[in-house]
Order: structure tokens, then sequence, then C-alpha cells
């Protein structure tokens, strides 16, 4: 984790970034090294509590965001990690379709006007990534098949995704940037009934069956607040 997202870093450097800020945003949010990460970044450890979760401090401003080490959403194959946030969702939807962390946080970049321009992660991802973003530069680091995976060499992973973030970063950023929808209609389909009937309590969510949770809002913030404050 730490060489490709160095690497991700050095990429950008190399395309002219005059700073780069690093959201551990793994697990406790404290995997990542400060030392291991060129001179210039910014690492932001742990969790602070916003809806933005995974994307902290987007809303500083930036020229555009990256994704490193990502992996499929919930209900979608191609990784044998494959889940949404929590593995107590059996799938997510946004607006009637499946979304991953990667999809839901280009949404998060989008809303404060930052094009999502790099992705790492498996293959599937990165496929499901181009449907969403046509121009966006993807790296595939691996390929999920049941339970195991075939990764390609760390170093050649390496290399691929700094390279990859230089060319995404040389790019039509704006390309980059998706329109987000005027309403958004979250669809979460719990493991257990008890877990979907605690959803179903959130304001604003109602239950639409024993493992289903609908939430219908105007505001993707209030989206992101429901993940905050349910799993």
């Amino acid at each position: 984790m730490a060489a490709e997202v160095a690497a991700a870093c050095r990429g950008a450097f190399s395309a002219g970034a005059a700073e780069v800020w690093v959201k551990d945003a793994h697990g406790s949010g404290r995997n990542l090294r400060p030392g291991d990460l060129p001179r210039g970044t910014r690492l932001i450890r742990a969790w602070s509590g916003s809806p933005l979760t995974m994307m902290q401090e987007i809303q500083q401003g930036f020229s555009a965001a990256m994704m490193v080490g990502y992996h499929s959403g919930a209900a979608t194959p191609g990784n044998p990690l494959s889940h949404t946030y929590s593995g107590a969702m059996a799938e997510v939807k946004l607006n009637g379709r499946p979304v991953s962390e990667f999809s839901l946080n280009t949404f998060s970049a989008a809303q404060h006007g930052v094009p999502t321009v790099f992705l790492s992660g498996d293959a599937a991802l990165c496929g499901s990534a181009r449907e969403l973003i046509p121009t966006i530069t993807t790296v595939a680091v691996m390929e999920g098949i049941g339970s195991s995976t075939v990764s390609i060499h760390p170093e050649q992973a390496v290399e691929e995704i700094e390279s990859g973030v230089t060319r995404a970063l040389h790019g039509r950023l704006d390309e980059c940037l998706p329109r987000l929808p005027d309403r958004f209609t979250l669809e979460v389909r719990c493991r257990s009934h008890s877990k979907a009937f605690k959803l179903g309590h959130y304001p604003g969510a109602r239950q639409a069956d024993p493992l289903t949770v609908v939430l219908e809002a105007q505001d993707y913030t209030d989206i992101l607040r429901f993940f905050l404050f349910t799993l």
C-alpha cells in the first residue's frame, strides 16, 4: 500500500503538482507511515467524523482526485474483498445502479468541483470506473477470480501507477468531472433483517422489504450522512 501510494504522489509531482494530500482510507485510517511518502505530501490519518469520510478535506479546493488500491463494490465480482463501506451491506444502489466506494467518493469529489482522474485497483472496478468516467486513467493491478487473486508484480504496479498518474494529470481534467443527478435514491440491501430494521429508523429512510432500506434526497450530503450514522 505504501509503495503504491508513494508512486502516485511521485507521479503527481512529476506532472507539476505543487502539493499532494493523501487520505489513509482503509480500516483505522492509520496504515501509512508519513516517512514512506515523498516530501511535499500531507497525510490525513484516522477519521474526523465528517460525512466526507474517505474524501475528507476535498472541500479545500483541489485540481484533481486520485484513488489508489480500490476494490469492487458489494454484490459485484472481481475481488474477494468486494464490499461497499461495510460487509453488512449485501448491495448498495444509487439511482438504480450498483455503486462502490470509488463511485460514491467520485460523487463526493464532483460535489466540490473536483474531477477524479485516476484509479488503481482490481480489473473489474477499473472497467466500471470507465463506464462512469470514460476518460479516466486506470491501472488494474489484480484480478479476482472467486476467492483467489491474480496480481501483477509489485514493482510493475508501482511503475504503472506512477506513470499513469503523470499521464492523467497531463490530460483534460475537466473531462473527468461527472455530472451529479438532480435527485438521489439510495437503496441498501442488508445481509440481515435486523440490520435493515435498524437502518429503517434513520430520518427520511423507509424499509422497503425485510432486507432493503430506501432513502431519497436532493442533496448528496444527505446520502453521505446516512452512511456516516448508520454503518
